[in-house]
């Protein structure tokens, strides 16, 4: 579902104060030009930014870098990786089965090994991984991304999109810069292909995030639009400050992080929705830069853990929508995670590197819709076609309307406190209070 929201919407004190001031959201130029740094704007959308892209998205592995970078030598050190500075003991993180290993043996290279997403990226020092968030300095590896959020907006909690996740509120949303994948239909293209040196601004603290969650009234503070698990720390600090104040957390994710980092997000967030972009290993190597296998990993450990899951599936014509892939997707959901976990099939539009395709015939999410019902899913949606009856939300016992919505908006909810259906007193599954 398109969430963009460019990649010079960056928060500062000042924009803040004015952003309080006004009442409303403002929109990107508004925004900058309130905040002062109209600059950062015209440099984030001019050929430069177009031109980086090729270089940034072409290289494998790690891109080389003489020294630690300027943003680097200050930055936080970050979590979830092992250093060959390390004391003896640990060659087993990097090399499995370390039992034939000379446990003796000293690196007298400074790499790391980052195991914070499944790419676990190797990095020599000096140089990043392929999220382009984390550097090697000297052999500590570095978050570029805390306190550095990229975009920041008030959102309908429904765009993240959560259906059975508080209807009708709004989530305080923030992003950074960076990505594991590269998915050519990116719409946050901006964000996710960006280095953090791109995004201009001042430092913002776990405290103010909240503070201004509280002032805008926001129960529910999403970490979105770019990947949030590269800013792990950022986020992990932010939920521990906004649990104090009775704040929810949600993560809007790829999914592809490893278990560890999973299961401690677990713990302190109240939903994830994960984009299952497709059943199909070939069409994630080849379309998304990645692999199947820990996407669906990360949806049984999220199930598993019992916190709130939602799906979604974008479904690009030619691509992931044939019948039968959709069908096994269906299938395996139900199978693996339930048959109340909400599935979203989004409408695809050409963004990106992906000009070439049409949008998603509605007839297509249509039929996807009908397959998850007969494959036992009982909350599908058609997704990114506003009016559209699959936006609805209907009682799996009484085929009435829970909760009406049109686009993003909540313009009706038949669902009490208690999850119960106004019509007939059957259960729908979610939060709701």
């Amino acid at each position: 579902m398109k969430e963009a929201v460019g990649a010079a919407g960056v928060f500062r004190a000042r924009g803040e104060a004015m952003i309080e001031a006004k009442g409303t959201v403002l929109n990107r130029r508004e925004f900058l030009r309130l905040a002062g740094i109209g600059g950062a704007c015209a440099a984030a959308s001019s050929p430069f930014l177009s031109g980086r892209l090729g270089r940034l998205l072409t290289g494998a592995g790690v891109a080389e870098a003489a020294g630690a970078s300027p943003l680097a030598r200050n930055a936080p050190e970050a979590r979830y990786y092992v250093s060959t500075l390390a004391p003896a003991g640990v060659c087993a993180s990097c090399h499995g089965d370390a039992s034939d290993l000379d446990v003796s043996y000293r690196h007298t290279s400074r790499a790391v090994k980052c195991f914070l997403c499944a790419n676990e990226c190797d990095i020599p020092d000096g140089a990043r991984g392929l999220c382009r968030a984390r550097e090697n300095v000297g052999g500590v590896l570095k978050t570029l991304v805390y306190g550095r959020p990229a975009a920041i907006h008030v959102d309908p909690i429904e765009k993240k999109p959560f259906y059975h996740f508080l209807p009708g509120t709004t989530a305080f949303s923030i992003g950074t810069a960076g990505c594991p994948l590269r998915c050519e239909f990116c719409q946050n293209w901006e964000l996710s292909s960006a280095a953090p040196e791109e995004i201009e601004g001042e430092e913002v603290t776990p405290g103010a995030i909240v503070r201004a969650a509280l002032r805008r009234g926001a129960p529910t503070i999403a970490f979105t639009y770019n990947e949030p698990t590269v800013f792990f720390e950022y986020l992990a600090d932010i939920s521990r400050e906004g649990r104090k104040e009775g704040l929810r957390h949600v993560l809007v994710s790829s999914g592809y992080m490893n278990p560890e980092p999973l299961e401690e997000m677990c713990g302190f967030l109240d939903a994830i929705k994960i984009d299952l972009k497709g059943y199909d290993e070939e069409f994630y190597r080849k379309v998304c830069g990645g692999e199947l296998g820990p996407v669906l990993r990360s949806i049984r450990g999220a199930a598993r853990r019992g916190v709130h899951l939602e799906i979604v599936n974008l479904v690009v014509p030619t691509l992931n929508d044939s019948p039968e892939r959709l069908r096994e997707l269906c299938r395996w959901v139900a199978g693996e995670t339930g048959p109340d976990t909400p599935v979203h099939f989004t409408r695809f539009h050409p963004d990106y590197r992906m000009l070439n395709l049409p949008p998603t015939p509605v007839s297509t999410l249509e039929r996807a819709w009908e397959i998850a019902r007969e494959e036992g899913l009982r909350y599908p949606y058609v997704g990114n076609v506003p009016d559209h009856p699959g936006n609805n939300t209907y009682c799996p016992s009484c085929g009435g309307k829970a909760i009406e919505r049109i686009g993003f908006h909540t313009i009706g909810v038949r669902v009490d406190e208690e999850g119960r259906c106004a019509a007939c007193g059957a259960p729908i599954a979610g939060v709701w209070k």
